[in-house]
């Protein structure tokens, strides 16, 4: 299987480190999976027909349009991220638990009918708040024994091909090697061997035991404005101005024991963290028709998001042990110096297409089609490799929604299934996800109040490492489950 140098693959060690920005980080920050209102959640998020939601405002804005009162909804939220390993025959399950918001809106109606309105606008209608489109808690724990390869076979092989003096890892003096071959240099991982640019590492016994633990968490959340219109109910239109902003932190160890008896070193640690913020801005449009009493259909368009201010703070600590004592000690620490970044990215444009069939005043079926070109993210301000990386490791997505609504009185039962495809060129890696949904409603004269779960999983290949013929690869598969209570009142 061919894999694009070190970034496309999910990784988390590796020669680029958590210093540079990867494909991998464009991806993360542009694949959305929309929160919002526990009735959008329960059917999929299969609205864009739909309308009447405030999460609209997020995908369609011209649900806004079907508003014929003003609107207040909160939704308190719980979402559970657990990663399942398989690591060399090894199984390892971990998870992270996250109380949040879901939604939080306001939606005003101004009706528009008088005997002296001939235009045909029945209401307009203005929207304010905050959406959730995606979380990332989650911890992932994996171990496996006896590798036959080792994370500083990989910064060996690496120094060497590129013919590396020594005194620029030493000296770092553009922090080109601050969170990798540097800190390897000073607790004895790396050295020299007959020149200043030969290098070998302290193993002389292959065979480590291997152990990683990953733990991240934060979210994705939009500020939106968006303003609709009803047009002789028959043509609902919309447009809202996003603003998007990200909360990303990341916390990794890499631990190899070496049990060999001609391995003087018996041990090394590498703990890394990563922090990210962001913010950005995008523009939606959006609407639906009503050709007939039962049908309805709705288009939109969204911008690309620029983030114009993504800011990254690194640190590292390197920790290695020796069985011999010797001028040094036993134990050799190294910690960098906390390193931050700002660059630009911009994420991909995305279409949206659906369908909605309303059966009367007891249920209706609705179905949903989202394209996204993931080769079109591009970044600014970092190396040009990336870009190369993205283009070539990427494709469009086609992505369905589909959501039904069954009413009996007051109650109201949600079923909901989304599929979004895999967004890898060819074999690269899958991440197909699958995401299934249910719910209850419960809806008097002048509030309402909703229940939804959601389970979604996906499986990925995570690299260790990947360099030349050494490879450390697990195999995930990432699950999230979503609980949410949405409150509503009209006024």
């Amino acid at each position: 299987m061919k894999r694009l140098s070190f970034t496309i693959t999910i990784m988390a060690l590796s020669i680029t480190s958590l210093m540079a920005q990867t494909a991998v980080d464009a991806l993360r920050y542009s694949r959305i999976v929309p929160g919002g209102t526990a009735r959008f959640v329960s059917m999929g998020g299969a609205f864009g027909a739909l309308g009447g939601d405030f999460s609209m405002l997020s995908t369609n804005p011209g649900g806004i349009g079907l508003y014929k009162s003003s609107e207040f909804t909160i939704t308190p939220s719980v979402f559970a991220g657990s990663t399942q390993t398989d690591y060399r025959g090894i199984e390892n399950k971990d998870y992270r638990v996250n109380f949040n918001l879901g939604d939080i809106g306001l939606v005003f109606t101004k009706k528009m009918e008088s005997k002296f309105n001939t235009s045909g606008w029945k209401a307009v209608q203005f929207g304010i708040g905050l959406n959730r489109l995606n979380d990332f808690n989650n911890r992932m724990e994996l171990s496996g024994s006896t590798s036959p390869s080792s994370i500083l076979d990989v910064y060996t092989a690496y120094a060497n091909d590129n013919n590396i003096n020594y005194s620029d890892i030493e000296g770092d003096p553009y922090y080109d090697y601050a969170y990798d071959l540097n800190p390897a240099w000073w607790t004895y991982l790396l050295d020299t061997l007959g020149g200043p640019s030969s290098y070998v590492n302290p193993i002389l016994q292959s065979g480590s035991n291997q152990r990683m633990s990953i733990t991240s968490w934060g979210s994705m959340n939009e500020f939106v404005i968006g303003f609709g219109g009803n047009y002789n109910d028959r043509v609902y239109i919309g447009a809202s101005f996003g603003i998007p902003y990200i909360r990303y932190f990341e916390e990794s160890d890499y631990t190899e024991n070496l049990p060999g008896p001609a391995n003087d070193m018996y041990q090394f640690t590498i703990h890394r963290e990563l922090e990210t913020r962001a913010s950005g801005i995008n523009f939606k449009l959006g609407l639906i028709g009503r050709p007939a009493d039962w049908l309805r259909i709705g288009a939109a368009i969204h911008t690309p998001t620029f983030y114009t201010n993504i800011r990254d703070r690194n640190v590292a600590l390197f920790d290695s042990r020796f069985k011999t004592p010797d001028l040094y000690g036993y134990t050799s620490y190294f910690h960098s110096n906390t390193w931050t970044k700002s660059y630009e990215l911009t994420t991909p444009f995305r279409a949206l297409g659906s369908i909605a069939f309303i059966i009367g005043k007891i249920g209706l079926v609705s179905v949903e089609y989202n394209y996204t070109d993931y080769s079109q993210a591009r970044f600014r301000y970092v190396s040009s490799y990336v870009n190369d990386d993205i283009r070539n490791g990427y494709r469009p997505t086609h992505n369905f929604k589909a959501g039904t609504e069954w009413r009996y009185g007051l109650i109201s039962l949600r079923l909901g299934y989304a599929y979004n495809s895999s967004p890898y060129q060819g074999d690269i890696n899958d991440g197909t996800m699958h995401i299934y949904s249910g719910g209850l409603g419960f809806n008097f004269r002048n509030y309402f109040l909703d229940l939804a779960y959601a389970y979604s999983k996906y499986t990925e290949d995570y690299y260790l490492y990947s360099y030349g013929p050494y490879e450390a690869k697990a195999v995930n598969d990432i699950i999230g489950q979503r609980y949410l209570l949405t409150f509503g009142a009209r006024f």
